[in-house]
């Protein structure tokens, strides 16, 4: 049950928590196509705080508890807060604690989801730390993988692009590894998922390293792409010698499975063509969109009990 619990990384959630979510997720998606109020969370107070950019994450969890019937204050621009004064992390959440009953929290330090669930009263969500983990993305990931299939077994997912900084893949990579999938990974030599992040996997043995797009084209279910994260490099030389590595364009996905889809936790940069929005299995769009789902069913079943 995640009643109360924090949500740092996708550890946090069970296999069983997982399903309940998405049989809250797929209810609230119902619920809001019927145009039908919701107030479970009617006098909540839901703080973002995010000292990183972001659009769908914010959004959706705002937006997730908007149509919960709560409310929302926010701190979206580091400068806007105390950090920009010296303020630790541990008193802004002391802080931000006592003026709210959840918190959501991004971060461009690994780690300091953790360290600000110590330090709150109340529950913490990581809406991503660094290059560390987002599991609410990795919730919404699986989510969409599942409505398409209806099960993860038997599925043969291919990761590709920024497989060292991406924390979405980081998170993901550990959910769907606890079930029977097959994970394909394709990257440049340089961006490679870490092998402290595989060595930690349940079933290492089910996880791949390909060479190239062409090996998989025509055997994988879901495509999870990823841009190649500027920001994360230190050395722009070296951002330089990988960006454009991949790229679907209408030629890629001519060559995939008919019921294969593509995923992307967005934003992207040249690695999706916008050629390739049209196409069915382009499910990106539905993907953002489930976020709201998704986050909604997380902030009710940890505030509201369920």
């Amino acid at each position: 049950m995640l009643k109360k619990k924090d949500i740092v990384n996708i550890g946090d959630i069970s296999n069983e928590d997982i399903f309940k979510v998405f049989e809250n997720a797929s209810k609230f998606k119902k619920k809001l196509s019927k145009e039908e109020k919701i107030k479970t969370m009617d006098g909540k107070i839901m703080t973002t705080l995010f000292f990183e950019p972001s659009t769908r994450t914010r959004l959706s969890f705002e937006s997730a508890m908007h149509r919960l019937g709560g409310s929302v204050i926010t701190v979206s621009e580091p400068k806007s807060s105390s950090a920009s004064k010296g303020e630790t992390v541990a008193d802004t959440i002391r802080m931000a604690s006592s003026y709210s009953d959840i918190i959501v929290m991004r971060h461009p330090m690994e780690g300091a989801a953790r360290l600000a669930s110590e330090f709150s009263s109340v529950p913490v969500i990581n809406g991503g730390d660094g290059s560390g983990q987002h599991p609410t993305q990795t919730l919404l990931d699986l989510f969409t993988i599942w409505e398409k299939f209806g099960t993860f077994n038997g599925l043969h997912i291919t990761m590709a692009g920024d497989l060292k900084y991406g924390r979405t893949v980081h998170s993901l990579i550990r959910a769907l590894n606890r079930f029977d999938t097959t994970i394909s990974l394709v990257s440049p030599e340089s961006l490679e998922m870490p092998d402290h992040i595989i060595s930690t996997l349940k079933n290492p043995e089910k996880v791949i390293k390909s060479k190239s797009l062409d090996e998989v084209l025509n055997s994988s279910d879901v495509f999870y792409v990823t841009r190649i994260q500027k920001e994360r490099f230190v050395d722009l030389n070296d951002y330089a010698k990988v960006i454009g590595s991949y790229s679907f364009d209408i030629d890629t996905v001519s060559a995939m499975k008919e019921t294969a889809i593509i995923l992307h936790p967005l934003p992207r940069v040249d690695e999706i063509s916008p050629e390739v929005d049209n196409d069915p299995r382009a499910t990106y769009f539905k993907q953002a969109e489930n976020g709201v789902f998704v986050r909604m069913a997380l902030i009710d079943m940890i505030l509201g009990g369920e």
